[in-house]
């Protein structure tokens, strides 16, 4: 069996498959010398296709599949689920902020995926990796609520405000008029730091915008326990 013939990639060794079994398809006969070429590569093309037929045939938004992570993309990992590569981008991957695919997953790795949409005639497959449940949103609405009290790590600083982490993924704004009660500031760092663990209270939710006003002033001064004023992100 040729290297090029054995279905291993490039430079991997050949110990791999030692003392295992394997199909192979006869390509050449040498009868005077004795001597059979076999290749395994194409006994493992046609499973492929046989293996994509039945998907083609059987995909849905929403089937779930087990799969290996076969190569990465600034935008994405793709995942063989057998016989068929699919893409899972890379917002998919995590409910938290991700640059590189290599921060959740490895090459090799086997990987449980769903279905968000396919295409049979661009043979397109979009998967999701990271699961509904585990949606920080989804976490801090049933567990915080308007008026709680919530002790929040600083992690950004805006001309407008500071926003603190409530939970790993859910960020709230602490209006620059929240910060202190006991005199004016121009800038955020004037009173916060960053990483600074500090108590503030919950004044305002937006569900359908997974917005979260946050007070610390209404901890000192309950006459100022209300919704900031405009709070303008990035």
């Amino acid at each position: 069996i040729p290297a090029s013939q054995t279905g291993l990639p490039r430079e991997t060794p050949f110990d791999t498959i030692m003392k295992t079994t394997q199909k192979m398809r006869i390509t050449e006969i040498n009868r005077q010398r004795k001597r059979v070429v076999g290749s395994i590569k194409v006994i493992q093309i046609e499973s492929r296709r046989e293996a994509a037929a039945k998907i083609w045939e059987t995909i849905e938004v929403g089937a779930k599949y087990t799969g290996i992570v076969k190569s990465f993309t600034s935008y994405g990992a793709f995942v063989d689920i057998g016989g068929v590569d699919g893409m899972i981008h890379i917002s998919e991957l995590s409910w938290n902020r991700v640059k590189h695919p290599s921060e959740v997953l490895e090459i090799g790795q086997q990987v449980n995926v769903y279905v968000i949409a396919f295409d049979p005639e661009k043979k397109k497959i979009s998967l999701g990796y990271r699961l509904p449940e585990d949606n920080p949103w989804t976490k801090f609405e049933n567990t915080y609520h308007k008026g709680d009290v919530v002790n929040v790590k600083i992690v950004k600083f805006m001309p407008f405000g500071a926003f603190a982490e409530v939970l790993p993924g859910v960020d709230g704004l602490i209006h620059i008029s929240q910060i202190v009660a006991d005199r004016r500031i121009g800038k955020p760092e004037e009173a916060l730091e960053l990483g600074q663990m500090v108590d503030a209270k919950i004044t305002d939710i937006d569900n359908e915008k997974k917005k979260i006003s946050l007070s610390i002033r209404a901890l000192i001064d309950p006459s100022s326990d209300h919704s900031a004023e405009e709070e303008t992100e990035e």
